[in-house]
């Protein structure tokens, strides 16, 4: 799959026809899926959040521009954000399967296509800015709609498309490519805008990757801090709200609250739920669920709207509904047992892989989370409690994978084969799809060997309570291994190259082997602890 997200902010948070109809806009395109618009009335502005393959993404954000050119008047735009055209920025951001560089190559097709049609002066910024200076958005939209035309009388500003000619009604637009970025606001216990600049001041001062500007929104009733976190891995959602809590106490202010601005990968708020976490004292181990919540809860997103981590996680956003591994444990045994090729064995093997990387997740939370746990013990339960957790959710993804898979090698069988040239198709998607069917359990072959190890320590330096989990869990890798090793057997006969074939057998041959003598010996050790533990010592007195 190849993905990119864009997030469009228009110049439009208060007429609903216009939002709809650039919404519209974006949403008939093929290939292109809608995943928020989110219109801020005291903003006056709108950040849409789409996703698609790269062809379809330029093509829906040519649209979205020229629905925003014919319907937003900068000439009467009034509201509290920066802005310098009816489409005031416009980004790429890679997802999967594409390079920066591609997202580079994106936006200026985007933005040649924009000048050269609609005669809007566009400028490009982040990485595919043409010169240094063009970098920062903030300096490229210094002096915002109102100083535009003066701008582009100087040389220095000529826009990298477009003519430099004062565009009255729509401004100008820059596009770009660049990291995920976080639109992120910190509510304070005041309504003065100065409070807000003052605490937004300092956290520039912190040299973080954080741009921060202070307002108030008159709807909510409280200043903000608002802030773009423009690169996540090295400053997220909790190193900004700590920061702002941190700097407005010393200011004499207290932090109620937060907002997030359109969507946000579910990392983000994974990071902020462990952080959250180990300052209780508690294992960020956690399920993603309890992440989620704590970093909501803790974050307080729910103070000013309502916050839902379905619809505001972007990774959820894409998420099937109908996916078997949404389904209640009792439907989905339902349709594993029904008279139908899936879900089958290789479904069950990656939920037995994933039960498997649970219960190392759950041992490695209650072992650092004891009184007694020393530091070292601590820090290394938690590293391998977050590693099982995300081992258990990579191998659950395996449930729909595997049936996806096989669906394919059905739908290339039933495809006809009247002619030559359909004989020729339907034997190289054949080809394709049992490629894919073996593929998949492999690759749940490779992934256990993580789990298998972390079980083999916990039932060295584990919870001696929990010895029954650790030996459950081996067991649960062994079964995952068998069942997965024979479903790549399964799909391989459908290969046609048969060199590949063969390396991918030895591959999975040896996977196998090295995954049932890890489970086994794991499973030996912790069932002579729980014989020892079960018989009674000697000399007991009664």
């Amino acid at each position: 799959m190849r993905l990119v997200e864009c997030v469009p902010n228009f110049s439009e948070g208060r007429n609903r026809e216009t939002i709809d109809a650039i919404a519209g806009a974006i949403a008939g395109v093929e290939g292109a899926t809608l995943l928020d618009v989110d219109p801020g009335a005291g903003a006056n502005r709108t950040v849409v959040t789409f996703v698609g393959d790269p062809e379809a993404a330029v093509e829906a954000g040519f649209r979205a521009i020229r629905t925003a050119a014919e319907r937003i008047d900068m000439r009467q735009h009034r509201g509290e954000h920066p802005r310098m055209g009816a489409t005031d920025v416009f980004p790429f951001v890679p997802v999967a399967g594409v390079t920066m560089d591609e997202c580079v190559a994106l936006a200026r097709r985007l933005g040649e296509r924009v000048g050269r049609e609609l005669g809007i002066p566009v400028y490009l910024y982040e990485q595919a800015a043409t010169r240094p200076e063009r970098r920062s958005l903030a300096d490229v939209r210094a002096g915002e709609y109102e100083g535009l035309a003066a701008k582009l009388r100087d040389p220095a500003w000529k826009p990298d498309f477009g003519p430099a000619k004062f565009h009255a009604r729509s401004g100008a637009t820059v596009i770009g490519a660049r990291k995920f970025l976080a639109a992120y606001n910190v509510n304070l216990n005041t309504a003065e805008r100065r409070h807000a600049v003052r605490v937004a001041k300092r956290v520039r001062e912190l040299g973080l990757p954080i741009r921060a500007i202070g307002w108030v929104i008159p709807e909510y009733r409280c200043a903000q801090v608002s802030m773009n976190l423009v690169d996540l891995d090295v400053a997220g959602l909790h190193d900004a709200f700590d920061a702002c809590e941190r700097l407005a106490g010393e200011l004499g202010l207290r932090v109620t609250g937060s907002e997030l601005v359109g969507l946000v990968p579910e990392r983000a708020l994974l990071e902020a739920g462990r952080h959250y976490l180990r300052r209780m004292g508690r294992s960020p181990g956690a399920p993603h669920e309890e992440l989620v919540e704590t970093a909501i809860r803790t974050l307080g997103l729910r103070e000013v709207a309502a916050f839902d981590p379905e619809q505001r996680i972007i990774e959820r956003r894409l998420l099937r509904a109908d996916r078997l591994a949404a389904l209640p444990l009792e439907r989905f045994l339902a349709r594993l047992g029904s008279v139908t090729p899936t879900p089958g064995g290789g479904s069950a093997a990656a939920l037995a892989a994933s039960c498997g990387a649970a219960l190392a997740a759950m041992v490695a939370g209650l072992t650092g989370e004891r009184k007694e746990a020393t530091p070292e013990v601590r820090a290394e339960m938690d590293a391998r409690a977050v590693a099982a957790q995300e081992a258990a959710r990579r191998a659950l993804r395996g449930v729909d994978e595997d049936a996806a898979a096989y669906e394919a090698v059905r739908a290339a069988a039933r495809k006809p084969q009247r002619t030559a040239e359909e004989t020729a198709e339907r034997r190289a998607a054949l080809d394709a799809a049992n490629r894919r069917a073996a593929e998949t359990p492999l690759g749940l072959l490779a992934e256990l060997p993580a789990s298998l190890e972390a079980l083999a320590a916990l039932a060295r330096r584990g919870h001696p309570a929990c010895l029954s989990d650790v030996l459950a869990g081996a067991a649960l890798a062994a079964a995952a291994a068998e069942a997965a090793h024979a479903n790549v057997l399964a799909n391989l006969p459908g290969v046609a190259d048969r060199r590949w074939a063969a390396r991918q057998r030895a591959r999975a041959d040896a996977l196998r082997r090295a995954a049932v003598r890890r489970a086994a010996a794991t499973t030996a050790r912790a069932r002579r602890a729980l014989a020892a533990a079960a018989t009674p010592r000697k000399g007991g007195g009664g």
